[in-house]
């Protein structure tokens, strides 16, 4: 079976915690290899994540890989969390250079990903199993899919073991970028970062920003069903699902789920594909 994985994002309410317990509980038996834990930027949501990687430990036991990035901290804070997911039992690090968290003007002491995968690597060694981003439809700040490519070579080059991609639903994207990265003399796996449909207009916010390609006629297929809820989530299910199975026999390594920690347009997906 392809192995899974989950994407959650750290509660910061009694409510989101929740949610988050119920969604873990119905996601965990899919036997995933692991789950992540999104970056909390800036401030006191620093926490966040950490005790989030906790939670999923000591309430649900599973293995759980917090997201790391470089944006606003200082060598000595990275260094500190480094301790902290060590302690924690953390083995694998999703590893970004991340947005600069809102009022800061400084990017702090390292300013790209493969810095941070390097500057891991010097302190910890081979302790943590190191993902990293990777962009099937290019970057949206890269000059060009030329640079894109070299930036993501970089990445590996300091040390990454493999690559998390940005969503997408063109699975072409995937092949001819996974055909790229291969040319370039690059093997870790790539694994595809899947996000299931279940608020349209929530989707198209998100691929505005990230520059994730949706589809026309998935576009024009969703807008016909205006406000009909239902319909929206089962062909939304059935789309990703298409894409994940021609994923899958095309020969990728896993399937990554960015959840938004809710269980069910996942399992959507996933009870279509078996």
């Amino acid at each position: 079976m392809t192995p899974i994985s989950f994407e959650f994002y750290p509660p910061k309410t009694d409510e989101q915690r929740s949610q988050l317990d119920k969604s873990v509980a119905r996601l965990k038996r899919e036997s995933p290899e692991y789950v992540s834990v999104t970056f909390g930027a800036g401030g006191s949501t620093l926490s966040h994540t950490p005790e989030t990687i906790q939670r999923l430990k000591r309430e649900h036991d599973l293995p759980a890989a917090p997201h790391i990035t470089c944006m606003g901290g200082s060598r000595e804070e990275i260094r500190g969390l480094l301790k902290l997911y060590r302690a924690l039992g953390a083995k694998r690090l999703v590893t970004l250079r991340g947005d600069l968290p809102s009022g800061m003007v400084s990017p702090g002491d390292l300013r790209y990903a493969n810095e941070l995968v390097e500057f891991i690597r010097n302190e910890t060694g081979d302790h943590f199993h190191i993902e990293v981003a990777a962009y099937p439809e290019m970057h949206p700040q890269a000059r060009d899919a030329h640079a894109d490519l070299a930036h993501f070579k970089r990445k590996v080059d300091a040390g990454a073991n493999g690559a998390i991609t940005q969503y997408f639903y063109n699975a072409d994207a995937y092949f001819r970028f996974v055909d790229d990265v291969r040319g370039a003399g690059i093997d870790i796996p790539i694994v595809p970062g899947i996000m299931p449909i279940a608020n349209f207009s929530q989707i198209r916010r998100f691929s505005d920003l990230c520059g994730a390609e949706i589809p026309r006629w998935v576009m024009q297929r969703m807008l016909a069903y205006a406000d009909d809820v239902q319909s929206i989530r089962a062909f939304g299910a059935e789309v990703v699902a298409q894409l994940c199975r021609r994923l899958i026999d095309g020969g990728a390594p896993g399937l990554h789920f960015y959840t938004l920690n809710l269980a069910k347009p996942t399992l959507n997906v996933l009870e279509r594909l078996r």
